[in-house]
């Protein structure tokens, strides 16, 4: 039986989820013109006025630790949602066909590396897969972008990719902007791709071309399921401490065959993997130790290598 003041306490937390600006009971994944709904293209400075910025400032000023119960029950409530439009997309696409990449947030879209991610998602996604990254900036860009150039041609991928160019960094003035100039060039087709991005990291735009996003306010849900969620493998491009935490995370989950089997460890990047930052050969070691077992690791530069060791798997997948 409710009390008056209890009856009182529960509609100030319904007013209070009535108030937020985000849906804490939404049955769908994010589109990013949602997100960038008020984003005008040839204003830079309506990014602060659109969906996913408003979002971010909101959560900025309440706070990102906030001992507001009601604040907290409506994100939970809001990442509950988005779990659940997660599940709903892998009822209509194979779990096993999933592919996750990462990789630094701060790669720039002229490095070559970049290139190299965008074309391999391309490849990948044309051949049946789904892409899904952490839908930010750099490495997880280029998943995307590949993945929403899949049907063009690779002169056509070199073509966006030259348009973006002028804008380097998410921190440049224009970053966005000619995002929208690729996607409207380039028509999506039927292919799809998953971003997870996280209001945790807001000030990093999400992507514009991840054609799903599912994006999160609890950080530590989101990493979760970029890894899980990856049945059919993981690349490894370059990147810094995020990267090297998602390596040893997800060598625990194939070590213990936390799903009934080990998905493979691909790290794109062999100078980059055995020198500069050499978690290779340590990861080597420790499965010749036997500190490690189960695991599935291939390290390569060569994107070929990297679509029929995928394709292999998938092939004989459990």
């Amino acid at each position: 039986m409710i009390t008056n003041t209890g009856y009182e306490e529960l509609k100030d937390v319904m007013a209070y989820l009535d108030e937020v600006p985000f849906d804490v009971a939404r049955k769908s994944l994010y589109h990013p013109a949602e997100l960038y709904e008020g984003y005008n293209p040839d204003d830079e400075s309506s990014y602060c006025k659109c969906f996913d910025s408003i979002i971010y400032q909101r959560y900025m000023s309440v706070g990102l630790h906030t001992n507001n119960v009601n604040e907290l029950l409506a994100r939970t409530l809001h990442d509950h949602c988005i779990h659940t439009a997660m599940a709903r997309f892998f009822k209509a696409h194979d779990h096993h066909r999933s592919i996750g990449v990462m990789g630094g947030h701060a790669l720039l879209r002229t490095d070559k590396i970049y290139r190299d991610i965008a074309l391999l998602s391309q490849r990948l996604t044309q051949e049946g897969f789904v892409m899904l990254s952490g839908g930010g900036p750099g490495a997880m860009e280029a998943t995307h972008l590949g993945a929403w150039m899949a049907g063009f041609s690779t002169q056509d991928l070199d073509d966006a990719l030259e348009t973006m160019m002028p804008a380097p960094s998410f921190r440049d003035a224009g970053w966005l902007r000619t995002a929208f100039s690729v996607i409207e060039k380039y028509p999506q087709q039927e292919y799809v791709s998953l971003g997870i991005p996280t209001w945790r990291y807001g000030h990093e735009p999400s992507t514009p071309f991840a054609t799903h996003i599912a994006k999160f306010f609890e950080n530590s849900i989101r990493e979760d399921n970029i890894l899980t969620l990856a049945f059919g493998g993981i690349i490894y491009t370059p990147g810094s401490a995020g990267t090297l935490q998602e390596i040893f995370q997800e060598a625990v989950q194939n070590h213990y065959l936390t799903f009934g089997f080990a998905s493979p460890m691909i790290f794109l990047g062999k100078h980059f993997w055995t020198e500069e930052i050499p978690v290779y050969p340590l990861i080597e070691n420790l499965m010749e130790t036997g500190k490690y077992r189960n695991l599935l690791l291939t390290l390569t530069d060569d994107i070929d290598e990297v679509v029929a060791t995928l394709q292999q798997f998938y092939q004989r997948r459990p």
